[in-house]
């Protein structure tokens, strides 16, 4: 891996060999690295369902809209976009300074303007099963006699419309989603199924080379459309490489060599080392590196089963509320946040909807404490007084989360409840807890779009899993008729406040137990500035500047 990391300059050079001074360039040269642990499946915006994915497809590709670093949608590709009155009609007029990649899907290899039905094609793609994940999100689209069977419209070159079923007040920030990015016909009719290897985009970096697990080098658009406030044309960085080492340990070595400019993620490093009780940069560290931390759109929970139409509910503990109470009035989140994760999340004290979030309000939503005397009390209503007869209750999770589910599991026996932990891989309990095999399963919910309705989908009656997202088979009529109410509000007001109805509802019947709200944290390298953070943890490169260590 270190001879490798030792060729990495001689291949960026590749690309500036028509410089008239080389070795000024060279010493000009600014590149961004940084890695990631596990892994880039696919490179086509179709595929962008990981942060692994999301993150470069987010430097190669532009979609009609994009979010800020305070989730407010603001124009891209588009520069300006209406709602018909009835909301069924969005119309968004492009910019016509947008340029595809240089590739040799297009004649003579040179990129080609985007114009409208670049889009349709785009987002026609993402109803195949097959190439993308996001066929869900089009349930809304209105492909009928009404609409032609369209759903998607360009009216003209610079003009998109896009149609609705009835209205979704969530929609545009749907759109921000790296799914919706444009891409050109040309190439997925050269490359087809090796699109995913083989990009061709409008982001402000461009595809370079790839070596799956090992390299992935991006480099400078000088083509791209987006300028600065002050008008400086972006991006600023000459590439992007992303490196691919599993083991934190050696990643934070070749974070401290230099090699890396950034790590990314709780998991990324240890924690306990680099940060202190507080969550700060120890003194050590903070000489080298900086410190991101923000609140991340991002709820750890612990979800239960509770459809007693299965059989292993019908006989399991969990089907009575007041136990699923008990356990989340059973252990201290305060406790777990600051010995187990050094700070870095925000106790889930509310709902399910994380802090970052407009409707969260931990006073108008009201969760957990720690309170042995409630678990007492709710383990008496139901027919277990101190956890007597109470049968041990198994719960399933991942190895990176073995040491929290340990502290949970012995502040519930302090409590006298039982419980037992079953470590799985990742792909075994995605499976089982998709089939409803397990009653108790640690998992989180990251925010794939800024609005509530991304947090509350999971709990919707018509959404039970293996179809849907509600791994609980929770079911609510009061709930249901909020969430489809709050679906066609386009008020923000009325919508906040349908939200927080529906989280209390959530609380209160308990099919989950959340733990703790993330937070989005990053070693940075000095040198790198203009590194932007947001809630929703996208990666932006653009406005990076790299100051060259001459050290």
């Amino acid at each position: 891996m270190r001879k490798y990391f030792g060729l990495l300059p001689i291949s960026c050079l590749l690309f500036f060999t028509a410089c008239k001074n080389p070795e000024k360039e060279k010493d000009n040269r600014t590149v961004f690295s940084y890695n990631e642990m596990a892994g880039i499946t696919s490179l086509d915006p179709a595929a962008a369902s990981s942060f692994e994915n999301i993150w470069p497809v987010n430097q190669l590709f532009n979609g009609l809209l994009q979010m800020d670093d305070a989730l407010n949608v603001i124009p891209c590709i588009a520069k300006k976009f209406s709602i018909s009155d009835d909301g069924l009609t969005y119309t968004f007029n492009l910019r016509n300074d947008v340029y595809f990649h240089n590739s040799i899907c297009f004649d003579n290899g040179k990129g080609r303007k985007v114009v409208a039905k670049d889009f349709v094609f785009s987002f026609n793609r993402l109803f195949d099963a097959r190439i993308s994940s996001a066929t869900t999100l089009l349930a809304n689209i209105d492909r009928s006699e009404k609409t032609e069977y369209k759903g998607f419209e360009a009216i003209n070159d610079s003009t998109l419309q896009i149609y609705l079923k009835e209205p979704f007040s969530a929609f545009l920030s749907i759109l921000t989603m790296k799914f919706f990015s444009v891409v050109p016909f040309e190439a997925i009719d050269l490359y087809k199924g090796d699109f995913r290897r083989n990009p061709v985009g409008t982001g402000p970096f461009s595809f370079k080379m790839w070596e799956e697990g090992t390299k992935l080098i991006m480099l400078k658009n000088e083509n791209y459309f987006e300028k600065s406030a002050d008008g400086k044309k972006l991006p600023y960085l000459d590439a992007v490489t992303i490196s691919f080492v599993k083991d934190r340990e050696t990643a934070f070595m070749e974070l401290l060599n230099g090699k890396f400019d950034m790590l990314s993620g709780a998991d990324a490093f240890n924690t306990n080392e680099v940060l202190d009780k507080e969550g700060r940069l120890h003194e050590t560290y903070a000489k080298k590196f900086y410190l991101q931390k923000q609140t991340f759109l991002k709820t750890d929970y612990i979800g239960i089963l509770i459809d007693d139409n299965i059989a292993s509910v019908k006989n399991s503990p969990v089907k009575l509320k007041s136990i699923r109470k008990a356990i989340n009035y059973g252990f201290d989140r305060d406790k777990l946040i600051k010995y187990l994760r050094s700070n870095v999340g925000v106790p889930a004290h509310s709902g399910f909807i994380p802090k970052g979030m407009k409707s969260y309000d931990p006073i108008k939503v009201k969760g957990y404490n720690y309170n042995p005397e409630k678990v007492k009390e709710l383990l008496a209503e139901a027919g277990f007084p101190d956890g007597k007869g109470l049968p041990e209750i198994t719960l399933h999770t991942i190895d990176n989360y073995k040491e929290q589910v340990e502290f949970i599991q012995s502040q519930l026996a302090l409590n006298n409840i039982k419980i037992q932990i079953s470590i799985e891989k990742p792909s075994v309990l995605k499976q089982a807890v998709n089939s409803c095999e397990y009653l108790l399963f640690k998992k989180s919910w990251v925010a794939d779009y800024a609005d509530e309705e991304n947090f509350m989908s999971l709990f919707y009656s018509k959404s039970f899993c293996p179809q849907g997202v509600n791994y609980f088979h929770y079911k609510n009529k009061e709930f249901d008729v909020a969430y489809e109410k709050a679906q066609r509000e386009t008020n923000e007001d009325v919508k906040k406040i349908l939200y927080q109805k529906m989280d209390q509802i959530i609380i209160d019947d308990a099919p989950i137990i959340p733990l703790y709200y993330d937070e989005v944290i990053r070693l940075v390298h000095h040198n790198v500035k203009g590194l932007t953070a947001n809630p929703i943890n996208l990666l932006n490169l653009k406005t990076v500047v790299k100051e060259n260590d001459k050290k």
